[in-house]
């Protein structure tokens, strides 16, 4: 075994999203002498960044108030129009912006690439002095004696699939840190394992998400409407009793981000999130707007759907959970930057503060407090029964009765209540219960099939290297995943990585994982019905690497 190298440091942040990267800021703002390093596992700042987007510019307000005039990308296209629209199979019908709550509205927001935020906000934090490493994914946790987080292994590079060294193998470097903030996003890797150790979700609900699936289109000029946004809900997913929605952003230099967001909970184990999507760019007011153009980009990422109940405790002896990682997606706005940005921030101050006290590897539950304490923590209480209502009675009823909820707290008269929520993968039923679902064939124009769009991520994962989708138990995934679901994971993935096959030599089934294929979205990790799935971190710089999403 080769000797790791170590690096001491004062604060090392897991992700460069655009909390981890709004965390370094802000603590270098504070205390220039302040040793801060940024891991990122993509190959670039911003390669694994994928959001709708569309920006409340609040936290970029409170961190960089000039940074309209500083050449940040996200100020180029401000949003002009505002639409919702709920859908039939052959039509539409706009809600009038007057029966939702003024917080809903987009005015003086921002729509555009958030990688491309992200990248602009890297360079900002280096030329601060932050030291940013694209291509080093934390792979291991290190603790004290006392069990307090003391930094963390970055991947080991070169390795086998066989487990062997190959001739360019690197160790993975040892970051010592007087505190360790974790801003892997949804669902991250190492973020799962500080849930368990310290058992942070003790007092809150369980996270539960959705999943995103996005394009990049360019479009005829004379369709382009710099500034217009829309979402709809309804068809397609109404006629399999699935809900969530789909956005069109009019967005720079004549292009469109579209997308559509399959709340996980489904119950039909025949449902392709991918397959509604597709089928969603055939809708006659969505087509109108694409015919002509054509698709430039695609890739696909889980959200957080749980709001402020499912918010864990975000403080633990030496470390903090920060942005996604933590949860603060605001779901019926389908935001979660600025409160990602903003969770940051207080971390920031609460590390700064500490560190200037002497202190290291300790609990800070002044964070914790302060963001209990915080307009994150306002503007996602008048939300939180939003989801879970549409969860639980449908998406037609459950749509009014969370408008209601959130008009009643608006108005502060909203019920003492918070309503509760299912893990994902429990709400998957048998595949008996259903009939498969015929979906229509891809045309090429509008709708496309999941390997030709996957080539459209750039993905890439270094050749002859381990598999990172970790299979506990290759049995039961036989004899449940297939026997019992009819191998959903076919359908849920985004990116065609599982299949199931038949062995040429035995006839038996065979499970196929196309690793080479993930996108990194997380929807294994969550959906698997046995939680028979593990997402690791692959080496470093593999994944997609995604321009302008």
């Amino acid at each position: 075994m080769s000797e790791r190298e170590s690096m001491p440091c004062d604060v090392v942040i897991i992700g460069g999203g655009v909390a981890g990267l709004a965390a370094a800021i802000r603590l270098k703002q504070i205390n220039e002498d302040l040793e801060v390093v940024v891991l990122e596992k993509g190959s670039e700042i911003g390669a694994h960044i994928l959001s709708g987007a569309v920006v409340d510019p609040k936290a970029l307000d409170e961190l960089l108030p000039d940074w309209r005039d500083m050449d940040c990308p996200m100020a180029e296209t401000p949003v002009t129009e505002n639409h919702h629209w709920v859908l039939s199979e052959s039509g539409k019908s706009d809600m009038p912006e007057f029966l939702l709550p003024p917080f809903m509205g987009n005015h003086g927001n921002y729509t555009g690439s958030l990688g491309n935020l992200a990248r602009w906000l890297g360079e900002q934090a280096e030329g601060l002095g932050v030291m940013v490493f694209p291509g080093f994914p934390a792979a291991e946790v290190l603790f004290n004696e006392a069990g307090a987080v003391t930094g963390v292994v970055t991947q080991d590079m070169g390795i086998a699939e066989d487990g062997s060294h190959k001739p360019d193998y690197q160790p993975g470097m040892e970051i010592h840190a007087k505190y360790t903030l974790f801003a892997e996003g949804a669902r991250g890797n190492l973020t799962k394992k500080m849930k368990a150790k310290y058992d942070l979700e003790a007092d809150c609900q369980p996270q539960v998400y959705g999943l995103g699936i996005k394009e990049l289109w360019d479009i005829d000029a004379d369709k382009h409407e710099p500034g217009r946004v829309i979402h709809t809900q309804g068809w397609p997913l109404s006629e399999t009793g699935t809900w969530g929605g789909g956005f069109l952003y009019h967005q720079a230099n004549g292009q469109v981000a579209l997308g559509f967001v399959t709340a996980l909970d489904y119950a039909n184990p025949y449902v392709s999130p991918y397959q509604e999507f597709q089928r969603w760019k055939h809708h006659p007011a969505i087509a109108a707007i694409l015919e002509g153009g054509r698709r430039v980009a695609y890739g696909a990422r889980v959200i957080n759907e749980g709001g402020w109940q499912s918010v864990p405790k975000l403080a633990f002896p030496g470390g903090a959970l920060i942005g996604c990682a933590a949860g603060f997606v605001n779901v019926p706005r389908i935001k979660g930057s600025h409160t990602a940005m903003k969770s940051g921030m207080l971390a920031a101050e609460s590390l700064a503060a500490a560190i200037a006290a002497g202190h290291e590897h300790t609990e800070l539950m002044d964070f914790d407090a302060a963001v209990r304490d915080s307009w994150i923590a306002k503007e996602l209480k008048l939300v939180q029964n939003a989801q879970p209502a549409v969860a639980k009675w449908g998406e037609d009823l459950g749509t009014v009765i969370a408008g209601i909820d959130m008009w009643m707290r608006t108005l502060k008269i909203g019920l003492p209540i918070s309503m509760k929520h299912h893990r994902d993968y429990e709400m998957l039923q048998r595949a008996d219960l259903y009939r498969p679902i015929a979906y229509p064939k891809p045309d090429g124009k509008l709708s496309f099939d999941k390997l030709t769009n996957v080539s459209f991520s750039y993905t890439n994962h270094a050749e002859d290297q381990p598999v990172h989708l970790k299979v506990k138990d290759m049995e039961l995934q036989k004899v449940s995943e297939l026997g019992e679901y009819a191998g959903p994971s076919n359908r849920y993935c985004p990116a065609g990585v599982y299949e199931w096959l038949v062995d040429e030599d035995s006839g038996e089934p065979k499970f196929q994982i196309n690793s080479q294929n993930c996108v990194h979205c997380k929807t294994c990790d969550i959906k698997d019905p046995n939680q028979n799935i593990e997402w690791t971190t692959p080496e470093g710089g593999g994944g997609p690497n995604y321009p302008n999403m």
